[in-house]
């Protein structure tokens, strides 16, 4: 079987993260994904990898190689009209519109949903942006530590109480979006066999961030009270909290519904005499006694490594997780067995190794699908398949609406 998107053309204005991300997804599924760059790049290209003092020869942030690989790139300048014209010919033809221009920008660029349908009435445009399409912040620059994390109230509740709130890692609410935001040009796309019309879909950073804070916003939103950080040597339920173990490596036990777990949990560490002791006995005991449950679990912790713990949690059925490094995680073998990384072909550096799709398929051939391009490596191809004669490009270089 193909790719379950063969033949669906995606055109992408977009940069840094979260839109990008979405069109990876895309090309993994099949689509033609065509990127749409300044004549000096994505911003995303350049930016990180010399901040982290790692050492390769790779070229370029690894990083952008996940959020673009697959695609075709197309260098214009929107400051050009001639650059806003290519764009709109481009989305002539397209099913998928992607962006994240600020709708300040859209609107100044005539690249609106209400300027791109009457063009291609079955066209899918999707708006994305930092704090949504109205109020008094819809053109406010969002990053997703910003929108996402910040704003969202996440970073509120991470970390230790009494110190700062906790920063999160690049692109986590950028990599959390991008499968929302496939979903929903997915379901238009499928609407549109029905209806055989377009329509615009939009969605934000802080909208995501909401959502992903459901549980504890959706309790706060009932109660109207905040949720309260708490230290973990005073976890509430102590079998759903971090440990040392004895080899300084960390772990998490996970058992929210603690009750079946506490004994099987104290027998693992050799102390069935707590799961009788009627100040541990119930759920009410434990979280009352939870400060010196803690202590009793971070000496018993301390006296083994951790592949020595998980052996004897895993012999009594507790629930638990290393808190791996990334190292670890490379070597995981259920990651290796369940092939969630994979290797691609950089026309410089060679084969690498890179995340897969996290969609697994059946029948359909899905995967990454080549490394990203370089800036506007692919501009007199697109445009010249968009109908663009050799003497037009000849015109749009000089009059810098695309790159060289």
């Amino acid at each position: 079987m193909g790719a379950p998107l063969a033949g669906i053309r995606v055109l992408e204005v977009a940069n840094w993260l979260a839109v990008p991300a979405a069109g990876a997804l895309l090309a993994d599924l099949g689509a033609e994904v065509v990127k749409v760059e300044p004549p000096g790049g994505d911003p995303w290209r350049a930016f990180q990898w010399r901040s982290q003092g790692l050492a390769t020869e790779f070229p370029g942030n690894p990083a952008f190689e996940v959020d673009n690989r697959g695609k075709r790139s197309v260098a214009i300048n929107l400051d050009r009209p001639e650059g806003r014209e290519a764009v709109l010919r481009l989305a002539e033809r397209a099913d998928i519109f992607l962006t994240n221009l600020v709708p300040a920008r859209r609107e100044r660029y005539g690249l609106t949903y209400t300027d791109l349908a009457p063009r291609n009435p079955r066209l899918i445009s999707l708006g994305f942006s930092g704090y949504g399409t109205t109020g008094p912040d819809r053109d406010r620059l969002g990053f997703d530590y910003a929108a996402f994390w910040a704003r969202s109230g996440i970073m509120s509740l991470v970390g230790e109480p009494g110190g700062p709130p906790a920063l999160q890692r690049t692109g986590m609410g950028d990599h959390s979006t991008a499968p929302l935001l496939l979903a929903g040009v997915l379901a238009a796309l499928y609407e549109r066999e029905r209806s055989g019309q377009g329509q615009e879909v939009s969605g934000s950073l802080l909208n995501t961030g909401l959502w992903v804070l459901a549980s504890d916003l959706q309790a706060a939103l009932v109660a109207r009270q905040e949720p309260r950080r708490t230290p973990r040597t005073a976890a509430p339920n102590p079998i759903w909290n971090t440990y040392q173990a004895g080899d300084g490596k960390w772990f998490l036990l996970v058992m929210p519904t603690p009750d079946p777990y506490w004994p099987r949990v104290c027998a693992a560490i050799g102390r069935p005499d707590l799961a009788e002791d009627p100040r541990y006995a119930t759920l009410e005991g434990r979280m009352a006694h939870c400060r010196d449950l803690v202590a009793i679990l971070d000496a018993a912790f301390a006296t083994a490594s951790r592949e020595e713990w998980g052996r004897r949690l895993d012999a009594h059925g507790a629930i638990w997780a290393p808190a791996q490094g990334l190292s670890e995680v490379m070597e995981d073998p259920q990651v290796r067995a369940n092939a969630y990384l994979t290797t691609v072909e950089h026309p410089a550096y060679g084969p690498y190794e890179t995340i897969d799709t996290p969609l697994k398929f059946g029948r359909s051939e899905v995967g990454a699908r080549g490394a990203a391009p370089e800036p506007g490596q692919h501009t007199e191809e697109v445009l010249r398949e968009a109908g663009y004669t050799w003497e037009d490009l000849a015109r749009l270089r000089d009059a810098g609406a695309i790159g060289p």
